[in-house]
């Protein structure tokens, strides 16, 4: 996918230069999408006719200001997936981070939650969204929770470099799926941004090595198990559901 880093007024031309220097991106350039840094931050921007709307990570508004003030709290199906109960807040690792919403959620019920994610563009978008959530009174606490780090999760898992965490979260793209967590706009940059995840089952039997406790994977509720390695059990949903592969008990105070 061509790329181009651009300034959406003057004063964010510095700033965009040095991104695309770091990155090896063209500024300016043909391309079919920009990654493009204005008053509101950094954004991936669909280019050509029929675009769709700019892509960016947001803490603060829109959808994740919704579920953090809507949401169900302990009794969504993802807070029973990670092993969220009673005195018990789990330390994550997403090692598919995305746009860090699962991550986020995850932070607000109190998890201390490590994202990995290995496309560089992608992790501007994370690292802009994260640091101008830090200035929120509110939702500053939550994201001092969240700690991104960048690379391949299956080279990092390998490596040592990360601690062990008791719980790994992954949440995969598999060809022809729409990932529950992006609408339309968003798919049609990830799609030809990351691609499919082709190396999933190798980054669950990494993950399965390095969680304490268990590895937890977010699939869509009629697709096949990751690989050929069954799950201890499974949280199933409208649309999605868990695969949980338990090593350990969770176990905490009340």
């Amino acid at each position: 996918m061509n790329v181009r880093v651009e300034a959406l007024s003057p004063e964010f031309a510095e700033r965009a230069c040095a991104m695309a220097a770091e990155l090896a991106l063209p500024s300016p350039g043909e391309a079919e999408f920009a990654l493009q840094l204005g008053a509101g931050g950094w954004q991936l921007q669909e280019l050509g006719e029929n675009a769709a709307g700019p892509v960016r990570v947001d803490f603060l508004e829109g959808a994740v200001a919704h579920r953090r003030q809507h949401g169900g709290g302990n009794g969504q199906m993802i807070a029973k997936a990670v092993g969220i109960q009673s005195g018990v807040r789990p330390t994550v690792l997403d090692a598919t981070a995305g746009l860090g919403r699962d991550a986020f959620l995850l932070a607000q019920l109190g998890c201390e939650v490590t994202l990995v994610e290995r496309h560089p563009l992608i992790g501007v978008l994370l690292a802009d969204g994260l640091q101008r959530a830090l200035l929120d009174a509110e939702v500053g606490p939550i994201v001092q929770r969240m700690h991104l780090r960048l690379g391949n999760a299956i080279e990092l898992i390998g490596s040592g470099r990360l601690d062990a965490p008791q719980v790994i979260y992954l949440d995969p793209m598999f060809p022809h799926r729409d990932k529950s967590a992006l609408v339309k706009k968003e798919m049609r940059l990830f799609r030809p941004l990351v691609g499919d995840d082709d190396d999933a089952w190798q980054l669950l039997q990494g993950a399965l090595e390095l969680a304490t406790h268990r590895v937890v994977v977010k699939r869509t509720r009629k697709a096949p198990n990751l690989g050929d390695c069954t799950p201890g059990y499974v949280l199933e949903g409208k649309s999605c559901r868990y695969d949980i592969y338990p090593k350990k008990t969770l176990k905490g105070g009340s």
